[in-house]
């Protein structure tokens, strides 16, 4: 434009200098025509080729020589063609030589050239004419800078772009290097014998020796004399019927209705009696009460404390996570009184003890746990909470990606993650001072439209699935602006997000399913029962992946699982059970608990016996016990407590209930001839 101005300029000059530079020119050429010169100059060079000029400036130099300068020349040759000239300066001298500079890029550059001189020359000299180059190239600025005010955070301190750079535009950042393998560790599979040992893997000898220690002394506390010692034993006997309490879905059921003679279930009364299940219930402890009183003035936590941590820091050394881990909190339903008991309308409970944990997205195996104990003592809030609680429940991973909801997730906190070779993808708070105003205005925004800002770390997406609402998610781990190609059009940072997001939400489900939670005051005893759901899981999460053929096929794999668990832990009480309950049901389960020679046989045996005893306890008729079985050689079936693969046929049947029965599990009983005849 600048250079349209000078021959404007020049133009002007000569029309005010002559009036012939003013007016069209004739000039006769050699070959006799006419031709109209307007802002165009022909010249005849000695060669007797026509030049036809366009763009002119004339310069008067010091020497009285006028020189023009010119940005495109026409020449026609004696052969009649055409040439096109770039960036030719000619000077013409007194003595009327012509002398040409020229710089030729090529014939295709020449021939575009030339169609922009000719539009050029058809337009008219407008003296008012002024150019709008300066305003376009004021608006162009104004528009980068509002889009640099709109894509600069609140805070003022982070400027993101709304096209990644191209040196980081890479569909995915490239993952860590995880150095552990995912599922089970090398501890976890040496010893994950049966399931009952893959439940006892989170208990330790030294938990069991404090659990042992404490409640053996809060009996004797309260029964003084008369109480008598436990040991592992009864302690597995009263968790297993915990757990079976959770599976039969009765734990807000009575304890009465439980070992009811025809109500309840045959198990609890072949387990142990009623009393002894309410005196270990209220003597269960694993502290001091006096002690941990006055420590609880400088920690709220102090009664469960050193079981808890013990407990915790079994969690990791049992199951390595899988590429992505689910950082979230989860509510234990509590209504009594506690000091650090939370309020959560969004959770079922509303009321309870909250607890933060992380989880293996995929399996929601409980990696790492944490109790929330509300302010500290001297009644200060915690700052940059969300931050240190992802720090301290992912302590230890290196290479993971990991999901939070928007109470974590910051740039803050992106940037540490990435310092410890983690990434991080999650929902954020629209009122974050890192978040750029461009993503967070809603104004014309179309429906199921996405907005992307960069960063050199971070990615920021604005999706908007209805009018006037729009969902904000931060990542480290995305690099780029992919949308799905489906109907929601939703970004991958979405799908990423939906399809990790849920592993504490799942395990705060299917703990509550079939939990082992009973009424109680003791806030201490909530958590444990907690411990308890959880260890549960996690041993069905490393059996099965241990053995993944184990009831393949099957929906309610896990309700089978803590059924045979807890029929596992009751069998060594039922085992050396004095006394025979009274309930025919009851009997034979203790009887043929006795019975068995291995622990194998207890698991196979009570698992489908119990279930046959309830089902053929209508059978029983009131008549004079026999001491020993009645044979009928008329008739022979297949026994009734043996497995279905052996398919020992048998004539013995019992003289209570009329169950088929063989000689391996039929007592019989020695007379004399003359007691028999009696």
């Amino acid at each position: 434009m600048k250079r349209r101005f000078s021959v404007v300029e020049s133009l002007v000059h000569l029309y005010e200098s002559s009036e012939e530079q003013r007016d069209a020119a004739l000039h006769t050429t050699s070959d006799g025509g006419m031709e109209e010169e307007r802002d165009v100059t022909l010249l005849k060079t000695s060669d007797g080729e026509m030049e036809k000029e366009r763009d002119v400036t004339l310069h008067k130099t010091s020497d009285g020589e006028m020189e023009e300068e010119r940005n495109t020349t026409l020449h026609m040759t004696s052969e009649g063609g055409m040439e096109d000239e770039r960036d030719m300066t000619q000077h013409i001298t007194s003595d009327e030589w012509m002398e040409e500079e020229r710089n030729l890029d090529g014939e295709a550059e020449l021939e575009l050239f030339d169609e922009a001189s000719e539009t050029e020359d058809n337009t008219e000299f407008d003296p008012d004419y002024h150019s709008t180059d300066g305003e376009e190239s004021e608006e162009e600025s104004e528009v980068t800078a509002d889009t640099e005010v709109a894509y600069q955070s609140k805070n003022g301190n982070i400027s993101w772009t709304p096209a990644p750079s191209p040196q980081k535009q890479r569909g995915r950042l490239p993952a860590h290097r995880i150095k552990m393998t995912s599922g089970p560790t090398r501890l976890a599979c040496a010893h994950a014998e049966d399931i009952r040992s893959t439940f006892e893997l989170f208990f330790p000898d030294d938990i069991k020796h404090i659990l042992i220690k404490m409640t053996n002394l809060e009996g004797k506390r309260v029964f003084r004399d008369t109480w008598k010692d436990l040991d592992w034993t009864d302690l597995q006997a009263f968790f297993g019927l915990l757990i079976l309490a959770g599976v039969y879905r009765s734990h807000h059921e009575a304890i009465s209705s439980l070992w009811h003679g025809v109500s309840g279930r045959a198990i609890f009364r072949a387990t142990m009696s009623l009393k002894s299940f309410s005196s270990l219930s209220r003597v269960f402890c694993f502290y001091k009460r006096d002690e941990e009183h006055s420590r609880q003035k400088s920690d709220k936590l102090a009664p469960v404390r050193i079981i808890w941590d013990k407990w915790v820091e079994r969690l990791p050394l049992l199951y390595n996570p899988g590429p992505n881990v689910t950082v979230d909190e989860c509510l234990v339903r509590f209504r009594g009184r506690c000091p650090f008991k939370q309020y959560m309308p969004s959770k079922p409970g509303k009321y309870g003890i909250k607890i933060w944990a992380a989880c293996d997205s995929s399996s929601s195996y409980a990696w790492n746990m944490q109790i929330y104990t509300g302010k500290a003592i001297d009644g200060k809030s915690e700052k940059n909470q969300g931050m240190r609680v992802v720090l301290d429940m992912t302590d230890g991973l290196e290479g993971h990606t990991v999901t939070c909801d928007n109470f974590f997730t910051s740039y803050g906190l992106g940037e540490e993650l990435l310092r410890r070779k983690m990434t991080m993808i999650g929902t954020v708070r629209s009122n974050k001072p890192e978040l750029p105003p461009a993503l967070l205005s809603m104004k014309d925004r179309a429906r199921l439209s996405s907005m992307f800002a960069f960063t050199d770390t971070h990615t920021l997406v604005s999706y908007c699935p209805r009018k006037n609402k729009n969902v904000l998610l931060m990542s480290t781990f995305h690099r780029d602006a992919k949308v799905s190609d489906k109907d929601h059009k939703k970004p991958e940072i979405i799908l990423h997000y939906n399809q990790t997001k849920g592993g504490v939400d799942n395990l705060d489900k299917v703990v509550a399913t079939y939990t082992c939670q009973r009424k109680t005051a003791r806030w201490p005893m909530v958590i444990f029962f907690n411990m308890l759901d959880v260890s549960a899981y996690n041993s069905f999460v490393l059996w099965t992946k241990i053995n993944p053929s184990w009831n393949k096929g099957k929906n309610s794999k896990r309700r089978l699982f803590l059924e045979e668990l807890g029929v596992a832990l009751v069998a060594p009480y039922m085992k050396r059970r004095h006394y025979v309950p009274r309930s025919p049901a009851s009997q034979n389960m203790v009887i043929q608990a006795q019975a068995c020679s291995s622990e194998k046989d207890d698991v196979l045996l009570l698992a489908s016996k119990h279930k046959v005893m309830e089902a053929r306890a209508y059978c029983f008729t009131a008549k004079k016990p026999s001491s020993s079985p009645v044979s009928t050689p008329t008739k022979r079936k297949r026994c009734q407590v043996c497995e279905s693969k052996k398919s020992t046929k048998t004539s013995v049947m019992c003289s209570q209930c009329n169950m088929y029965i063989c000689r391996s599990h039929a007592i019989t009983t020695s007379y004399c001839y003359s007691c028999k005849k009696v």
